[in-house]
């Protein structure tokens, strides 16, 4: 017997345990006394262990078991105290069920996470048979649990509320963002603390940002595969503590300073007028396959918490591509994912969440069902109603692609608006008639069960794949460095890389086409009907060296580079310059998907299509392959969407136009009784000048590869 084994089977409990409460799970800390309750419905015992600053641990046993859960108090537990759980039942993997007292778990609702997992075989329930039990302790090889009472002034801070159409996101990292920021402070660097320094908050309200898309801030764990090849998880897209904020993105500490950290990072941004949305992690755990190590979930409710496949209680569901997937029907795996999610609107005042993979979490068996109890909890329930609901519509099954099926009020990644945006604006590939049906809201995917066009986030790049100018620079994967044999990562990149795979001198004409190729797309992002979302640093030209994959490379490859001296500022200036058009006019982000029609009558048509002879395009041209230019014609006069307080709104007209042929395209301008003159506000043709005045009737030549945008005067 290994002396690990020996000190378990051995230690003594050494305090009284009082009878506590069930209702509230996790650890609520009260000055007399801390209520420890815990969900593992078919647990035999449990016991809550307290680890000292040298590591040394004492067990009190649980005696109550109610409705499912285990719970005790505890009497002079302090603010900061080191815990977790063993829990001990019936070893019968073949049938789900995988208790093991030697292994330490963290409690599903600790609010903050201590500590490191050490590589190594300590973590697994198993030994080098899966069917046996390891008696190993796994206490020094596994994090704590903490306790937390956070006494935070809010100072009045309460969400903010921008409306759908009034918002534009920004997906950033955590760490990556402020890691190598000059401006920000040496040690408050990639950390809560740095992102919400008032030189991030000028920097994105100066770019027009109204909400920040974290990635994963659940605190995570990186897997063991990754852990073998050493290197770490960077994205986070592992969770492990659902109410825990992660905690190496806390300058502060990590016994309880990093909840108060976040806090005051989310009040920053408040004060600056940006919401903060969460990027969730639901659909799987970091505890991976059946294979996996025990951290928490697979020694609590191991049959409860994970689906399973037809085959047997041993086989795990995956359609998430990550080991295991969570099954939303079971009653204590909803409620934990419904308690997060109220947790941090409620105590940690964030504004929405993006759930990675929601299709995962909206299957009822083994079907997607979206009258299920997971979308329909949330629909109904008071608090998450109100909130930015973003789904990644899809999965990582065949039938999981669920791409304009999410009911209101959710909103969606709309991956079809990235692909055609691609290859409108690569020589050759594009299409003018499935631009617009993007362009404008892509009503064919949500006009027809009464959702707004804000229900699709638009988006060209995004943490996962290509960055923008790495879109314009490779034409193929660059992931030799994740160690996979370049294996990982997708190879539909739709990208091209202007006759040259990589680099090219900065003065040379191939990098001026890649920079006006990015110009163009980030204009037409920002200027499209629906929810813009960017991707940090794109805006600036950041590079990863063409990895398409860069979940592993926590460093210079995915931080953001703040320095001047090789960013595309000429790409800032027109993703400014366009996301203050879209600010300051209604017309450009619509209420209402457009009608094709006149909002008053004799007056013009809300949206019109314009072919480069002037004349509206008809259906023929819209099958026109040799067509690569189009207008698209917004009237502000009046708008359909009211105003505040329900009164007509008119707005300046806009006509924009699209050219992606290589060569120049003479187009001209319609002549109409509505708009007789205008003027240029945002070009991404060098030799068209902002101000530049048209007229109606006018002959306009368009560079190649261009947007360019009229204003009415």
């Amino acid at each position: 017997m290994s002396r690990d084994t020996w000190r378990w089977r051995h230690h003594d409990e050494t305090a009284p345990v009082w009878p506590g409460y069930h209702q509230q799970l996790g650890a609520t800390w009260r000055p007399e006394a801390t209520n420890f309750a815990v969900w593992a419905p078919e647990a035999t015992a449990v016991w809550v262990c307290l680890f000292d600053d040298a590591g040394e641990e004492a067990r009190h046993r649980l005696t109550e078991h109610t409705l499912g859960v285990w719970h005790g108090q505890l009497p002079g537990v302090p603010v900061g105290q080191r815990y977790g759980f063993r829990v001990d039942g019936p070893w019968d993997p073949g049938h789900g069920r995988r208790f093991n007292p030697a292994k330490l778990l963290l409690d599903p609702y600790a609010r903050a996470i201590t500590g490191e997992v050490t590589p190594g075989p300590l973590p697994l329930a198993h030994g080098s048979d899966p069917l046996v039990r390891d008696d190993r302790d796994s206490a020094p090889a596994v994090p704590r649990s903490v306790v937390v009472h956070d006494e935070f002034d809010w100072e009045g801070d309460t969400q903010l509320r921008t409306r759908w159409r009034d918002t534009v996101i920004y997906e950033l990292h955590v760490k990556g963002y402020t890691r190598l920021h000059n401006e920000v402070p040496e040690e408050l660097r990639g950390t809560y603390a740095g992102l919400g320094t008032h030189t991030v908050t000028r920097y994105l309200n100066d770019l027009g940002v109204t909400a920040v898309e974290l990635l994963p801030v659940h605190h995570f764990l990186t897997e063991p595969f990754v852990a073998d090849r050493g290197m770490a998880n960077y994205w986070g897209y592992n969770s492990i503590g659902f109410f825990a904020p992660h905690a190496s993105y806390a300058a502060s500490g990590s016994l309880g300073q990093q909840v108060t950290e976040f806090k005051q990072m989310v009040k920053s941004f408040h004060r600056a007028g940006i919401e903060v949305i969460l990027d969730v992690v639901y659909n799987h755990t970091a505890e991976g396959g059946p294979d996996g190590p025990t951290y928490s979930f697979r020694g609590l409710d191991d049959l409860g918490f994970y689906k399973r496949a037809g085959t047997g209680a041993d086989h795990y569901w995956d359609v998430t591509g990550c080991g295991n997937t969570v099954d939303t029907t079971n009653v204590g795996a909803l409620r934990l994912i419904l308690d997060s999610l109220r947790y941090w609107v409620t105590e940690m005042h964030v504004d929405g969440f993006r759930f990675d993979l929601a299709s995962a979490l909206a299957r009822t068996g083994h079907d997607i069902d979206m009258h299920g109890a997971f979308l329909t909890t949330i629909g109904q329930d008071p608090v998450l109603r109100h909130v930015k609901l973003i789904a990644e519509p899809w999965d990582a099954s065949m039938d999981g692609y669920r791409v304009g099926s999410f009911p209101p009020p959710w909103v969606e990644w709309n991956d079809r608006y990235r692909d055609t945006l691609r290859d409108f604006w690569r020589p050759g590939a594009g299409s003018v008639r499935d631009l617009a049906s993007r362009l404008a809201g892509s009503s064919d995917m949500y006009a027809d069960d009464g959702r707004s066009p804000y229900a699709s986030v638009n988006f060209v790049t995004a943490h996962d794949g290509f960055t923008l100018r790495d879109w314009t620079t490779y034409a193929r994967k660059h992931n030799e460095a994740n160690g996979e044999g370049n294996r990982d990562g997708t190879d539909n990149n739709r990208s091209h890389n202007w006759g040259t795979e990589g680099e090219a001198d900065p003065s040379s004409a191939t990098v001026r086409r890649r920079r006006q190729a990015a110009a163009n797309m980030m204009a037409t992002l920002c200027l499209s009907s629906g929810s813009p979302m960017l991707t940090a640093g794109d805006e600036r030209g950041r590079t990863q060296g063409g990895n398409n994959n860069a979940y592993v490379q926590d460093n210079e490859v995915s931080w953001v580079d703040w320095r001047p001296d090789d960013a595309w500022l000429d790409l800032y200036e027109v993703t400014k310059t366009a996301l203050r058009l879209r600010r300051e006019h209604p017309a450009l982000r619509q209420r209402r998907h457009f009608a094709g029609s006149p909002t008053i009558d004799g007056g013009p048509k809300d949206l019109a299509w314009v072919h480069p002879d002037g004349r509206e395009m008809e259906q023929p041209d819209w099958y026109d392959d040799t067509l690569h230019a189009v207008g698209m014609f917004v009237s502000g006069d009046p708008l359909r969407s009211p105003g505040p307080r329900g009164e007509q709104q008119r707005d300046a007209s806009f006509l924009m136009w699209f050219n992606a042929d290589e060569q120049p395209v003479e187009v001209v301008l319609p002549d109409n009784d509505w708009v007789k003159r205008g003027e240029v506000v945002l070009s991404t043709d060098p030799d068209l000048a902002h101000g530049t005045g048209v007229a109606a009737g006018d002959r306009l030549t368009l560079g190649g590869l261009s947007v360019v945008v009229l204003r009415q005067s």
